[in-house]
């Protein structure tokens, strides 16, 4: 019996194991970045700006002894993604892990926003993604196996006012999980979705003393903080790792209690 049940913790070992991270060289990228990278994985971390990456992909290889290597890359665009793909291929032989991090944000009332901060948000957000996507799928399938996951959001399962355009996004991301994880199920091909509440990252700290975030974090969770960055890791190294190989287009929430109330 306890044979069935080993190897236990070192389910979520990821030595030898190679991931690209897209928005890999700050915010919660980073952090999952850093949580692989410690769990043994090599690592390439996906982003628009060069010297910003390298300088990430630098200090994270010295801190966990991995191969952690920037790439310059527009996640908009397919032909950036479908090269990103082949460099990781070049460089590390295979693609096991895939996470989809790149976001941004637009907030404000919908009359009092451009309909190109709509598009902006959702080519990102969901084109991003599913590109990114799209350009490793067939080196997963070739390899038989494979883990993607999505950054969805805790907007995209609720809802708050003056957020269309994120909203839409990462409701959007939450759907395209479920599609994609029973399209690459057969294929030993494992997708599943993050869904942060609210962190403490660039994209929030502009915000995090107003009045409104102060409203939301006190009511909607249930711990009344904001989340630290290095709390999505957990989450990041489970869905990477082989003790998630019975996770199916799932939605993980990592949101203070948010979607609990």
């Amino acid at each position: 019996m306890l044979q069935e049940l080993l190897p236990g913790i070192k389910l979520f070992d990821l030595t030898g194991k190679a991931a690209v991270i897209t928005g890999g060289s700050k915010g919660l990228g980073f952090a999952m970045a850093a949580g692989l990278a410690s769990a043994g994985a090599d690592v390439i971390l996906v982003n628009r700006n060069a010297a910003e990456g390298e300088k990430s992909a630098t200090e994270l290889s010295e801190a966990f002894g991995t191969r952690v290597i920037s790439y310059a890359a527009d996640i908009t665009s397919m032909r950036q993604t479908e090269d990103m793909a082949r460099f990781a291929m070049e460089t590390f032989g295979k693609i096991d892990i895939l996470i989809n991090s790149a976001g941004i944000n637009i907030r404000g009332p919908i009359d009092q926003l451009a309909y190109e901060d709509f598009t902006k948000v959702m080519e990102v957000n969901v084109n991003g993604t599913w590109l990114a996507s799209r350009a490793v799928i067939p080196y997963m399938k070739k390899s038989g196996s494979g883990r993607i996951i999505n950054l969805a959001s805790t907007l995209g399962l609720v809802g708050l006012a003056d957020r269309t355009p994120y909203t839409a996004s990462k409701g959007a991301v939450v759907q395209m999980t479920r599609a994609l994880g029973l399209e690459l199920a057969p294929f030993n091909i494992m997708v599943n979705a993050i869904c942060p509440g609210p962190f403490l990252t660039e994209m929030n700290i502009p915000i995090a003393e107003s009045d409104d975030a102060r409203n939301i974090i006190l009511g909607a969770t249930a711990l009344k903080r904001w989340a630290n960055l290095q709390e999505i890791q957990g989450a990041a190294i489970f869905l990477s790792s082989s003790a998630a190989s019975y996770m199916v287009g799932s939605v993980v929430t990592v949101d203070g209690g948010w979607t609990a109330k």
